[in-house]
């Protein structure tokens, strides 16, 4: 039987699944808005919900509704990683691309959205990603046409670096002439003509990293790369197309000179300080700390070579960062999940939300971290986010209350993407 329902789920993932008119009944519903509904149901049809009503009103509806009773389990609005690399699946990335084709990244990067698609993760914004191409964004149009089963995709193909910086491959001697993982652009024209090819060939964002990584040989995160005149023409020109700009930032004085240029989110933040937190609660700029890497590498790859820069640096900042971030969430800084995702078992993400309450927020504002507010953040809370009436029928289910168990999320059970269902452990 587990071989039958396997091959189901092969199926649902590589076939455009026909949407159903649904009524899905459960003991309780987060439904994002920071309400528990109870004693209700959620009606849908084709990709959408069109009720919200109670469980005694089901005789309203005819026999062309599917009902789901999914009995004592808490549903709950699809799940949003607001910072993934889905195309990447090695500890020492910078060589990864070098390694792998294009085409090979994109199968593993079609494993790895499907397989968060299945854990609950029902849409992803992609941070650029560790390619020459844009497999990521050949997945999101394939996924779009129907072609396979996954999730929603955003993002920004690849990730603009300056010379030297954490984009660039700087190990090699001088006489070694190779591609870098990341846009090597150095200069206000440079700059521009990139951000013009990276909206050409399907990127709804740019990624600039305006400081040095905590992953990459050479650098250093507390170094600003981008001169303002450089970070000036990014914000504009991205801008001008409608594009927002999602700036990676350790460094404290490249946080407040993004926030201050006007990008939409700031990655990671790492030495922010209260200048910094009350400058993004003055210009509206989105938080993503991407906590659950840091818990990844301190305990699955305690002894990878290639990250050791990367954990030495991660246990000197962490006490630091957190205490920032409670800060940060006391001071009304919008604060959204994302993981940092490079490939580890599609469950793990979700240790995200565990670390948000250790922040200082409660459960319900963890929760509404990994979905309304990512959903503002993508400027798609009209689609995403919560359950409400006209919206995509996008929608989890766990086992118990997360409310009372954060780990719940770590073990979906259900799972409805667009109106589809492609998860039922019920």
């Amino acid at each position: 039987m587990k071989k039958i329902i396997g091959f189901l789920f092969i199926l649902m993932l590589t076939k455009n699944v026909i949407a159903q008119k649904n009524i899905l009944l459960a003991k309780n519903i987060i439904d994002g808005t920071g309400k528990m509904i109870s004693n209700s149901m959620i009606v849908t049809t084709d990709n959408k919900i069109i009720a919200i009503d109670k469980k005694e009103n089901i005789s309203k509806y005819d026999k062309t509704f599917s009902i789901i009773d999914l009995g004592d389990y808490t549903i709950l609005p699809g799940l949003i990683d607001a910072h993934v690399h889905p195309n990447n699946n090695s500890d020492d990335y910078q060589i990864g691309h070098l390694k792998n084709s294009s085409a090979s990244k994109a199968l593993t990067g079609l494993k790895a959205v499907q397989d968060l698609a299945l854990a609950g993760w029902t849409t992803l914004r992609v941070a650029g990603d560790e390619d020459v191409g844009y497999a990521n964004l050949e997945i999101r149009n394939a996924i779009n046409k129907g072609t396979f089963m996954g999730p929603h995709i955003y993002g920004a193909a690849h990730y603009l670096s300056v010379t030297g910086g954490g984009g660039d491959i700087n190990f090699l001697s001088y006489e070694q002439k190779t591609i870098a993982d990341g846009l090597i652009v150095d200069g206000p024209e440079e700059i521009r003509k990139a951000i013009r090819n990276e909206i050409k060939n399907g990127s709804d964002w740019i990624k600039i990293l305006m400081t040095g990584a905590f992953m990459t040989t050479g650098d250093n995160p507390q170094n600003v790369h981008f001169s303002p005149e450089e970070l000036k023409m990014a914000v504009e020109e991205a801008g001008r197309r409608g594009v927002p700009v999602m700036a990676h930032a350790h460094a404290n004085e490249g946080i407040k000179q993004a926030v201050r240029a006007g990008v939409r989110s700031i990655e990671h933040g790492s030495y922010m300080d209260e200048e910094a937190i009350d400058l993004m609660v003055q210009y509206g700029t989105y938080l993503i700390p991407t906590l659950t890497i840091d818990l990844y590498f301190k305990e699955k790859l305690a002894d990878s070579k290639a990250l050791a820069k990367a954990i030495a640096l991660a246990n000197d900042s962490r006490e630091g960062m957190y205490e920032k971030l409670r800060l940060a969430v006391k001071k009304g800084v919008k604060i959204g999940v994302g993981t940092d995702f490079i490939g580890w078992p599609a469950d793990y993400s979700a240790r995200e939300f565990g670390e948000f309450i250790k922040i200082g927020m409660t459960p319900m504002q963890a929760i509404q971290a990994g979905t309304i507010v990512n959903a503002q953040l993508l400027h798609k809370e009209k689609e995403i986010g919560s359950i409400e009436i006209g919206k995509w029928a996008d929608i989890i289910a766990v086992k118990g209350d997360p409310l009372k168990d954060i780990t719940e999320l770590q073990k979906v059970k259900f799972v409805m993407i667009g109106g589809k269902i492609i998860k039922n452990e019920k």
